[in-house]
């Protein structure tokens, strides 16, 4: 099944899951740099991947934005979606 055919709570259910498990990914690094050990090694990576699942979300909230025939809920839902990892994103980038 694409993304296409998939409704629209199913693509909002997805981003919000890949988003969160992005910023879980994206926070491990900091965690570690600022309590553990800040040499690790491979943070880099859970730091990538973290930002790579967080784009992943927001496009799968912007994938719903674009559609026609949504209801207002869920428009202000994809919304909601779409700033948050937005920011997330930003973030981490910057961090």
């Amino acid at each position: 099944m694409s993304m296409m055919q998939k409704g629209a709570d199913d693509l909002l259910k997805q981003s919000f899951q890949v988003g969160m498990l992005g910023i879980v990914f994206a926070v491990i690094p900091l965690v570690v740099k600022a309590m553990i050990q800040p040499d690790m090694a491979y943070m880099g990576l859970f730091a990538g991947l973290g930002i790579g699942l967080q784009l992943l979300g927001l496009s799968l909230a912007v994938l719903v934005l674009r559609r026609k025939k949504i209801s207002e809920r869920q428009k202000e839902k994809a919304k909601k979606m779409t700033l948050i990892l937005a920011v997330a994103l930003l973030f981490f980038m910057l961090a």
